[in-house]
């Protein structure tokens, strides 16, 4: 076993997404009156994340996050225990405020990159199928969270075992697409 879990839905592997996956829903960690959320679409750029804002279940030392567009996501069942965890985060992050799981967080700031696109947590998830990490981001924040520097090493050559090339960002073609949005926001952006 791994000295440091990464994260339950990646320890022992990690599952391929199911073709023509169109979807499912999310549910909080309560016993009753669980939080639904309804995802009508396949989640993007699903991703081990190690930043100090994602929700993680306890034990791991990473999220596993993916985007989804916003018009997909629906909340389903009491939407009422949904909190904002954070309200000046970029993303808003919306919780259980009873068990605390982080349902999806949405940008609401329409100048940015992603606004229009949610944030899940597909572990929430009683289906199988959705999209599987692809790599793994703010590697080096774990060490905010507690994670011992001496374990680093380790951490990236687990995540590379795994598939997930590890990235003190997001991936090349997410950092691309941000830097394309502020080139075009500044008048700066040449296409070929």
């Amino acid at each position: 076993m791994n000295a440091v879990p990464l994260h339950p839905s990646i320890d022992q592997g990690i599952q391929p997404e199911q073709p023509g996956f169109t979807g499912g829903t999310l549910q909080c960690l309560c016993p009753t009156d669980k939080v639904e959320v309804a995802i009508s679409a396949q989640t993007l750029h699903n991703h081990a994340c190690g930043c100090t804002k994602c929700w993680k279940p306890a034990g791991a030392t990473f999220s596993v996050v993916a985007v989804v567009p916003r018009d997909k996501v629906s909340v389903l069942a009491h939407g009422e225990k949904l909190q904002v965890v954070d309200p000046g985060a970029v993303i808003q992050r919306h919780a259980c405020r009873d068990c605390g799981a982080h349902l999806f967080g949405r940008i609401e700031n329409s100048g940015h990159a992603f606004y229009g696109l949610d944030f899940v947590h597909t572990e929430l998830s009683p289906q199988s199928g959705w999209s599987a990490p692809a790599f793994a981001a703010f590697v080096s924040s774990v060490i905010e969270s507690g994670t011992p520097p001496a374990q680093m090493a380790a951490i990236r050559g687990r995540l590379r075992e795994l598939g997930l090339e590890p990235y003190d960002c997001l991936s090349p073609p997410l950092m691309d697409a941000l830097a394309t949005h502020a080139a075009k926001q500044k008048g700066t952006y040449r296409d070929a």
